[in-house]
């Protein structure tokens, strides 16, 4: 068996073949910062006096991650002792490939409260700037990242207070699956009660094949340009979260296709990078490296509806504070045009405020005062090239900047399949493809890639027919109500008990009104039905008729009919829907509005359309909060859409997509994708309950834009069918209860405590998990039938699940403080095992369902007593989400009187003071 110190000599040696210097001398703190100070006084051609050396590491070395990264790529000042200030960087900022490379291996950095020796640090310039970990094969890379987290963690740690808080990157590999991955202060580095961990990415080539082999990695990667470049280009310091972050493979082959287009003046070219992959980081950047080529006057980047304006500029503004500012109008537009501050350089605008100002007809002549910059270069970045007023603005551009160059980016582009006709001038029109605007695809990155490098989630489509009844006997009215009666009935399981949230598209906005005053009928039946009922919080949001907003006539009204305008010019359904009876489609969102109102305690008007909206989008998203944090009643469970939100929205929590409308090709690739965004294992998929059937519909998008084989795509795309995991979960509990009997116990709960040695423990640890981690993904399918359910509970009954979630997490407890407890990892039975507790929480199971359920507990009214001490006991033990509190709850229930009925107030009251 290859052991780690063969690995470790392997890549050592590859390094040195790759012109690394070797130094075995470097393995304690001492001859670290020995070695630095011979590089930085050869660097800065200075020679400093050993109290000088001193006050510079105290100045330098830093607690902080992120400001130890800003020093790093900053020109610095030092006050020498006779008070003179010398100006230093600590590496080659100018030219990265020139600093000195080293690496060395087995270093010790003692401290007060730690002791612990790194497998392989590279050194530039005499800075520990990446870090590797290795693993032999057996064991997973995702160990190495554990133990880097725990390192980082310990109190009075070097990368805290020695030349190691320069750590840029670390890099795990077990040999043949390596990963990468940024520092960070804590607060982003840690695996969290949700295991969210940072982005870890493997490397990949241009065509996105991975490049996982350490050798091959290292050959790829790790020389020294490459790296250097990785450090100095391609890691974002994100300054309003503080926080670090370095660049997919994908992102940075697009950078360098844009900028080498440019430099060599090819013309115009696409980015074809799917939704959720990251584009508003991949055009920053190029934004930023064009900033500083002397060639380029002016760097636009378009962005098409007012509220994606909002969102880029928030996002750019994100990566670097008041790097873009905002375009209210045309005459500030122009302005920043015409401006030769450098912080103008880079400028984000829309197409339509562009379009007003290159309009020849325009009465405020903005082209004359344009016309300086008529011979310049100027490069226009496109949000989303495939907007279709970007048709009529192409030509402007062109005629207008005869220089420019056109970059487009895409999640989903327009080819002659998908390319939507419409009547222009009473004749038969079509909207332009991406190549015929952008002339080449300059790199791309489908929605199967991402899918199998695990960057956005798969899906899971119920094909939803209403059964027994025949079609002809179904009304429109009749089908919706079997519609909004199964998304009622199947939200919680498709939702992980409402971990995550949903959108419903319809069609039309008429549709969408019938929705919601459908839903609160049908909630307020099953309330009345049911005192137990826990409704859903849906509410609804379209864009409303401008012309009956204008109407009111003040200047304020005027605005936001402009405003709505201009957000509808990509939202078509909405735009044509509005034109029909105007007043009623503005009487109903305007009582949809006052319902929101009085749900969740705001003040929004339909004349302040944009707050509501947004405080839409916000609530959506505070799904992420825990009910604690955030109670139930001010999230979103379902929000009801016709166009809005099905382009541009992200949220990792929101899981679900219910479908009553036609969709197709992009239109059905961008509503999809709002569910796919990747969380943790609690969230296996993207949902999607389609009521229109639209199976030939999704092939046609899957082949379009998989950009391969069908088949092939389909596999990657969807997940299996529910027999075929009831199947794999049948196999799993099968393999767990041969795994017992060979350790010749019953496959029970109660016997898991009698297995013997930690290597069973571990055994016992990975066969359940697999059965968990089925089960997890089986209770979000929506298609499962009542045979399949009962056939789900026979393989393995709830209460046995329970018992058996219980004991998993005391034995991983168990065995993860061991391993916390030894100095340094060894090699041990545990370091094959990932303790994954997030697929043993609950949404459902958290603090006020606990507090409900030990208030029901002690009713003493027998009717009212549905939870005993067993259960409530067994519910606590089986869910990680309350790990740190749980033996406290069950020592508070056993104490509690069983003669005294406590309302829940008493009982938190209680709780709070023991």
């Amino acid at each position: 068996m290859t052991r780690e110190n063969n690995i470790e000599d392997s890549l050592i040696q590859q390094l040195v073949e790759q012109k690394y210097s070797y130094r075995p001398d470097i393995r304690n703190r001492e001859s670290l910062e020995n070695n630095f100070r011979q590089k930085f006084e050869t660097l800065n051609r200075v020679k400093l006096s050993d109290n000088e050396f001193s006050r510079l590491k105290e100045e330098i070395i830093q607690p902080d991650e992120f400001r130890a990264a800003k020093i790093l790529r900053n020109r610095n000042t030092f006050y020498r002792e006779d008070g003179t200030p010398l100006q230093y960087t600590l590496v080659n900022i100018k030219e990265w490939c020139k600093n000195e490379f080293e690496v060395i291996n087995q270093l010790r950095i003692n401290t007060e409260n730690s002791n612990h020796r790194y497998d392989v640090i590279l050194l530039l310039n005499g800075l520990p700037l990446v870090q590797i970990e290795l693993k032999t094969f057996e064991i997973s890379p995702r160990k190495a990242m554990q133990q880097i987290v725990d390192y980082k963690n310990d109190a009075g740690n070097g990368y805290k207070n020695s030349l190691l808080c320069f750590m840029q990157l670390f890099i795990v590999s077990n040999q043949s699956n390596t990963y990468y991955f940024a520092n960070n202060r804590n607060q982003h580095f840690i695996f969290n009660a949700d295991e969210q961990f940072l982005p870890i990415y493997q490397y990949a080539d241009y065509k996105n094949n991975k490049i996982t082999a350490l050798d091959k990695f290292t050959s790829k990667f790790l020389t020294k340009c490459t790296l250097g470049e990785m450090i100095s280009r391609y890691m974002v310091l994100v300054e309003t979260e503080q926080k670090i972050l370095v660049m997919r493979p994908y992102q940075i082959y697009a950078v360098e296709a844009i900028v080498n287009c440019i430099d060599e003046n090819r013309g115009n070219g696409y980015i074809w990078h799917t939704t959720g992959s990251g584009k508003t980081l991949t055009s920053f950047k190029t934004s930023t490296l064009l900033k500083s080529n002397p060639n380029i006057e002016k760097c636009l980047f378009v962005v098409d509806r007012k509220d994606l304006d909002r969102q880029t500029r928030q996002e750019f503004n994100r990566f670097q504070e008041g790097s873009v500012e905002e375009n209210t109008n045309t005459e500030s537009l122009v302005r920043r045009l015409l401006s030769t501050d450098y912080a103008d350089k880079v400028i984000v605008t829309t197409i339509q405020k562009l379009g007003i100002a290159l309009d020849p007809k325009n009465k405020n002549n903005y082209v004359e005062r344009l016309a300086p910059l008529k011979d310049k270069r100027v490069v226009f970045i496109f949000d989303e090239c495939h907007r279709s007023q970007f048709g009529e603005n192409h030509q402007a551009i062109k005629e207008f900047f005869p220089n420019a160059q056109l970059f487009g980016f895409t999640g989903t582009p327009i080819f002659d399949e998908n390319a939507t006709y419409k009547k222009i001038d009473g004749q038969e029109g079509r909207y332009q493809t991406t190549k015929d605007i952008f002339q080449q695809e300059l790199h791309a990155y489908t929605i199967t890639h991402a899918i199998d490098d695990k960057n956005v989630l798969r899906f899971h489509i119920d094909y939803f027919k209403a059964d027994g009844v025949p079609k002809e006997q179904i009304t429109e009215a009749g089908a919706r109500k079997a519609v909004a009666e199964a998304i009622l009935d199947k939200h919680d399981s498709a939702t992980n008990q409402r971990k995550f949230n949903a959108i419903l598209a319809t069609a039309s906005i008429n549709n969408a009104i019938s929705y919601y005053q459908l839903f609160k009928e049908l909630q307020a039946k099953h309330l009345a039905n049911d005192v137990d009922y826990r409704p859903l919080n849906i509410t609804c949001v379209f864009s409303p008729p401008a012309q009956a907003i204008a109407q009111s006539g003040d200047s304020n009204a005027q605005k936001n009919a402009a405003d709505i305008k201009q957000l509808q010019e990509d939202l078509e359904q909405e735009a044509a829907d509005n034109k029909v009876n105007p007043e009623e489609k503005k009487e109903a969102l305007k009582t949809i509005i006052a319902d929101y109102n009085k749900q969740y305690g705001t003040n929004h008007t339909i004349n302040e359309f944009d707050l509501y909206y947004q405080d839409v989008q916000a609530r959506i998203k505070m799904q992420q909060y825990s009910n604690q944090d955030v109670p139930h009643t001010d999230k979103i469970d379902i929000i009801i859409v016709v166009d809005m939100l099905l382009t541009g929205f992200d949220s990792k929590y929101l899981n679900t997509l219910y479908v009553d409308k036609n969709l197709k090709y992009h239109s059905l690739i961008q509503a999809f994708s709002r569910t796919n965004r990747v969380l943790n294992d609690t969230k296996p998929y993207g949902n999607i309950m389609d009521f229109r059937y639209q199976k030939d519909a999704v092939e046609k998008a899957i082949l379009r834009f998989s950009d391969g084989d069908l088949n092939q795509a389909r596999e990657i795309w969807l997940v299996d069918e529910a027999p075929v995991v009831i199947e794999k979960y049948q196999d799993a509990v099968a393999k767990l209860n041969d795994f017992m009997a060979s350790q010749g116990l019953k496959c029970t709960p109660d016997q898991v405590s009698n297995l013997r040695g930690d290597v069973a423990r571990v055994e016992f640890l990975q066969k359940f998990k697999e059965v968990q981690r089925l089960k997890t993904q089986l209770e979000q399918y929506t298609d499962l039938d009542d045979e399949q359910v009962q056939q789900i509970e026979t393989v393995l009954p709830e209460d046995t699940l329970r018992g058996f979630r219980g004991m998993y997490l005391e034995t991983a407890q168990q065995l993860r403080q061991a391993e916390k407890g030894k100095d340094e990892p060894g090699e041990s039975p545990a370091e094959q095992v990932d303790f994954e507790f997030v697929l043993f929480s609950s949404s459902l199971i958290d603090y006020d369902y606990i507090m409900g359920l030990i208030a029901e507990y002690t009713q003493r009214d027998p009717k009212k007593q549905k939870m005993s001490k067993e259960k409530l006991i067994s519910l606590l033990s089986s869910s990680a989400n309350l790990l740190e509190e749980r033996d406290l709850m069950i020592a508070y229930i056993n104490q509690l009187p069983l003669n005294e009925a406590l309302d829940e107030k008493a009982i938190r009251d209680g709780y709070q003071i023991i």
